[in-house]
């Protein structure tokens, strides 16, 4: 649909629109700005889109909360004696500042964005035939206007299940949580996948009791299987329910509560019931079919590496290509399409570096080759895991739970992945990000200082365990 005629025209500046203002808009913006295009960003609801409104914000703060909680509550081992007084959680308060924090964050994003010289458009927009772009304006009416390049950043939403509709007050997607002013006294999650188990553990230490409800055989199924059975033992030793192979059917109001049916004919009943089955698109109404965009039969939007769709001239970011939704893959999706649009240096997305943290208690982090691809053959190589009880850092802290795990090429010694289940492991995974990035030996990473004590101790003796074998 976007023709695209502005690249490369003598003295004419590229007009460039952003349909969505998450992570892959913003970033795409501020890119685009800076290679001297004429930017408008189309926004509904607020700069930093789902990502810092109703998602990873404020989810993250909330678990922040949390950590606190189970940091007191297992302190005993470092010779404090709190009483018998168990510390309480005003909930009212602590979801307001969730959502202060993510107003504060959003704010602070379209300063930096219309700082950069980016023109903000409150609205929905969408793709007409003829480089055309059309907004419904938040105000009411609709604005028109050309563009030369154009990216969809318009994301994705809870997915719904028609016998589990939420209701905002016992039924809640996640992103109606915050709403809540007491703690939940019976907490039913459905989904183990990374949000449903960031969510049980969360509110676990917050004091909820919680059953997490999972249809596989095991929680985070697409993580790392030594990481789950770790987070599975913890789950277990602070109360945590967790119901196996049980597919939830339906989720019901019933008084004060919620009766969940699972597909067995058992049910379990709480007080309210979360659900987190994945995400689906918002591509409707988006004017793709007009502009002879691919989606996939899920309805994601089509991209290839450097983040262009099957129309010449337009590109897609973030959730709505359901391209590992991480808001950190969103961001760097939407920087590649702004440089290979506008003719920069580019580098297409290489899935392998990206790292991913799943902010549970103990955190699990990973990047690059996985051990269930080596199990299977798919590369050739060796590794390493440290239990990080044995590291000195981890026992002047109390910390029991987790480990280091390190991934090798047979021969080269070339660092092609790893797993950190620790506490704040999302810090302890850049180094080896680093690594596998600039493909980086386990010799290499041998000879670097680490410092004594400390978690990352164990980077470094993984990779000296991996140089010595044969």
């Amino acid at each position: 649909m976007i023709s695209g005629r502005g690249r490369g025209r003598i003295g004419a500046v590229t007009r460039v629109a952003i349909l969505g203002g998450g992570p892959g808009g913003y970033e795409a913006a501020l890119v685009a700005a800076q290679l001297g295009a004429e930017v408008t960003l189309i926004d509904r609801d607020g700069v930093g889109g789902s990502t810092v409104l109703t998602d990873c914000v404020p989810s993250k703060t909330l678990i922040a909360t949390a950590e606190v909680l189970t940091e007191v509550a297992e302190s005993s081992e470092l010779g404090l004696d709190l009483g018998e007084e168990a510390v309480r959680v005003d909930l009212a308060r602590v979801n307001a500042r969730v959502m202060r924090l993510a107003r504060a964050q959003s704010a602070d994003t379209e300063a930096a964005v219309e700082r950069s010289g980016v023109r903000i458009v409150r609205g929905a927009g969408r793709l007409a035939p003829g480089d055309r772009v059309i907004v419904d304006l938040n105000d009411g009416g609709t604005e028109e206007f050309i563009a030369d390049v154009a990216l969809l950043a318009t994301g994705a939403r809870p997915r719904i299940l028609p016998d589990a509709q939420p209701d905002g007050e016992r039924i809640l997607s996640w992103e109606q949580v915050y709403d809540l002013d007491e703690l939940p006294e019976r907490l039913i999650v459905v989904g183990s996948g990374v949000t449903g188990a960031e969510f049980a553990s969360g509110y676990n230490a917050l004091g909820a009791d919680v059953v997490l409800v999972s249809s596989r055989d095991r929680v985070l199924p697409s993580e790392d299987a030594d990481a789950a059975r770790v987070l599975e033992d913890v789950f277990a030793r602070r109360g945590l329910t967790v119901l196996s192979k049980s597919r939830a059917e339906s989720v019901k109001r019933q008084g004060d509560g919620v009766l969940v049916t699972l597909s067995d004919g058992r049910t379990v009943e709480g007080s309210h019931c979360l659900m987190a089955v994945g995400s689906v698109p918002n591509t409707e109404n988006l004017g793709l079919d007009e502009c002879g965009i691919a989606v996939d039969s899920r309805g994601f939007v089509t991209v290839d590496r450097v983040s262009r769709t099957s129309a010449r001239g337009v590109y897609a970011a973030g959730d709505c290509t359901g391209v590992l939704m991480l808001a950190s893959v969103a961001a760097m999706q939407g920087r590649t399409a702004m440089w290979h649009a506008l003719g920069d240096a580019v580098r297409p997305l290489d899935m392998k570096t990206v790292a991913a943290n799943v902010f549970t208690a103990p955190e699990i982090a990973t990047v690059g080759w996985s051990q269930a691809a080596i199990d299977a053959g798919e590369i050739d190589a060796r590794t390493v895991k440290l239990p990080l009880s044995t590291n000195a850092r981890a026992k002047m802290q109390g910390i029991s739970d987790g480990f280091v795990k390190l991934f090798c090429r047979t021969g080269t010694g070339i660092v092609v992945g790893g797993v950190v289940v620790s506490p704040r492991a999302s810090e302890l995974i850049h180094p080896i990000s680093l690594a596998v990035e600039g493909s980086l030996t386990v010799d290499q990473l041998a000879r670097t200082f680490a410092v004594y004590p400390s978690l990352s101790g164990s980077l470094a003796e993984a990779s000296r365990r991996l140089r010595h074998r044969d």
